[in-house]
């Protein structure tokens, strides 16, 4: 499992440098976009520009978790859950992450 974590984080981090006009970085840092408990980012600003990164991100990654449990014999929602566990305890002083209570919070 701990292979399998290291490997979403490798792909996460490559993904949040795409060449989009808004990268998932800025994007945090700005409050337009949360991790959750799923794995995947959501907006929190229902822009055009923050709705297409979202959607961007939350493909490849689940293109990435599918290939991650295709390897390891599980499933691609355990390899998210996984990843998002990771990612919301990760996420940096002032950006947002969904709770279990589905609210928004600021670390």
């Amino acid at each position: 499992m701990n292979k399998i974590v290291k490997s979403v984080f490798l792909a996460s981090i490559l993904f949040s440098h795409q060449a989009l006009a808004l990268t998932l970085s800025e994007a945090r840092q700005q409050g337009r976009v949360g991790e959750t408990l799923s794995g995947y980012v959501a907006p929190i600003k229902q822009d055009k520009e923050t709705l297409a990164l979202v959607k961007s991100i939350n493909e490849a990654r689940a293109e990435n978790y599918q290939k991650l449990a295709d390897s390891n014999n599980i499933s691609a929602n355990q390899v998210a859950e996984l990843a998002g566990q990771k990612l919301v305890a990760r996420a940096q002083p002032g950006e947002y992450v969904r709770g279990i209570n589905g609210q928004w919070m600021k670390k």
